[in-house]
This record gives structure tokens, sequence and C-alpha cells, in this order.
């Protein structure tokens, strides 16, 4: 669905499927990237718009004023009460966040916005825009990536994967599908076609 002259895209992907490092190429590309796991850590940080409703609701991951996310993470990692709970509070904070990037995008000079959201589809939100980029890769490539960070274990890995969409649904769902699977300039390719794309349809309209 469009909103007024800018034309919304959403870029996500399951974990550790690279959907960051496409976020760069976009950029990189000279479009706006709305980062919706960056708002989250500013509201997690210390003086942050998620830290006291949050400490409300579990007061034993504040810490220093902040939000201490691997101690929140195990409060709701296996607890779907506590994670529509967090939800409740954190959702509508990032929905502010992002109507006022998209207000800053109308009034530049810029067609496209990009809204970088890691749970589009298990947030029900992709009808909201005119495109949507799925960031993909083998589940192989994917759980060596994931195991690959410091606090991944096979266990946070099975549990996140069973909270997210399928990959094949989001493939079969995406407007575009963008693979990281294959040599970076290869997936950097895929992106600026990608970008040369929206412009055209932007103008479009």
């Amino acid at each position: 669905m469009a909103d007024g002259s800018v034309f919304k895209a959403a870029l996500t992907g399951s974990i550790a499927m690279g959907k960051s490092t496409v976020a760069v190429m976009l950029r990189d590309a000279g479009v706006a990237v709305f980062d919706a796991d960056a708002v989250v850590h500013r509201l997690y940080a210390k003086n942050g718009g998620a830290v006291e409703p949050v400490g409300r609701l579990f007061p034993s991951v504040v810490r220093n004023g902040a939000i201490d996310r691997v101690a929140l993470s195990k409060q709701v990692l296996n607890n779907t009460q506590a994670m529509k709970q967090l939800e409740a509070i954190v959702h509508p904070l990032v929905r502010r966040e992002q109507d006022a990037f998209l207000e800053t995008v109308k009034s530049s000079e810029k067609s496209i916005a990009v809204f970088d959201i890691p749970l589009l589809f298990e947030t029900g939100r992709a009808a909201e825009f005119d495109a949507v980029l799925v960031v993909s890769a083998p589940y192989e490539v994917q759980r060596a990536r994931a195991l690959a960070r410091p606090d991944m274990s096979e266990e946070k890995f099975e549990a996140i994967l069973a909270r997210q969409v399928p990959d094949e649904e989001k493939r079969a769902a995406a407007s575009h599908i963008i693979s990281t699977d294959v040599p970076m300039d290869d997936t950097r390719a895929r992106v600026l076609a990608i970008v040369s794309e929206l412009q055209s349809l932007a103008g479009e309209r």
C-alpha cells in the first residue's frame, strides 16, 4: 500500500541470513534505510524509552539504567506470554520512530524508503509495503553463521527459528529475493538491480 509520494519497501529475513549486510549495500546505493534493530538498541540503552516500562515488567533485566539484552532474552525466549507482553511495549515505540523516519524521507528528495524489519511477516505487516525484499540463504549456511556468533547456542538458535516464519514461506511471499550464499559481488549486483527497479516503479506513480 502506497504512502504519499515515497515508495515503501520492507527488508526482512530470518536470523543469520545476511540482512544487515544487504542493508549496508542499500545505504551505499543511496537508499534511506530504517533499522528497526538499531532503534530497539536505542530504546534499551540508558535513558531509552523502553527502559522504564520494560523494567516494570521484568525488574531483573535493568542494569545501570539500561536493559540487559542477554538477561531479557533469557526471560522471554521460551515464554510466549512474556514475549507478547514485551512486544506490546516495544512495537508501538518502534512504529513511532518508523513514522518519524518516513516523514523525514518525504521531506527529502528520495523516492524510496526501505524499512529493515526482522519480524515483518511474524507481525503481519507485509501488506503495508509496496515491495517486500527477503534476504535468504540455505539452512546449512544460516545455521553455520548463527552458531558462529559469540552469544549463540544450538538451543537458542532453534528457539529463535521456532518463532520465525519459515524461510520458504517468506520467499514465497516476497516481491524480490536476495541470496547471500553467493559471492558478495553477486549479492551487491542483485541489490543494485532491485534499487534501479524500485526507483523506476516509484517514478511511475
